[in-house]
């Protein structure tokens, strides 16, 4: 992504790496001079800061990695897919992911209980724009998405694509 701004992320950046989640900090140091460049979430809208503050969005990963949409993961090694528990966390997921799909009003309400700082207006456009393409009822991956997504990224590192999305992904659950 840095590479189509221009930028060689091996010999252009100095990086620092710090835990992800309050991104305040980052644009404080945008503000004031100390680092050139942040790596904001997508919980903040990336581009409403971007055009608030009078800043370049170089990237967004989005334009690589779309997440055909969320899901629950479990390590079969400790516990079974099938466990009455994940099959519990499964269905509480699918419920969550109709009021996504189903509840635009109510997931925009939600979004701005996290987002912090939006108006109203911002957290209906981050919703339209990132979060209702992308999530189904079903809760199943997109396997075409996965794939270009994977391919995508592979390129920008330079190493085969050698996973498949179908390695990655379940594409069906236990639970109805």
């Amino acid at each position: 992504m840095l590479r189509r701004a221009g930028l060689d992320p091996d010999r252009d950046l100095h990086t620092v790496v710090r835990a992800p989640g309050d991104y305040r900090l980052d644009l404080r140091g945008l503000h004031d001079g100390s680092i050139d460049a942040a790596y904001v979430g997508s919980t903040m809208a990336p581009e409403a800061v971007a055009a608030e503050h009078g800043w370049q969005l170089l990237a967004w990963v989005g334009d690589h990695f779309r997440i055909p949409t969320v899901g629950v993961a479990v390590d079969p090694t400790h516990i079974a897919p099938d466990d009455p528990a994940v099959q519990a966390v499964v269905r509480a997921h699918r419920r969550a992911l109709r009021v996504i799909h189903d509840d635009p009003d109510t997931t925009v309400r939600h979004i701005r209980t996290f987002l912090g700082g939006q108006t109203a207006e911002e957290a209906r456009a981050h919703y339209e724009t990132f979060i209702a393409p992308y999530f189904t009822a079903d809760g199943l991956a997109d396997l075409e998405v996965g794939e270009a997504a994977i391919t995508a990224v592979a390129a920008e590192l330079g190493v085969p694509a050698d996973v498949t999305a179908a390695e990655i992904y379940r594409t069906a659950t236990t639970a109805p």
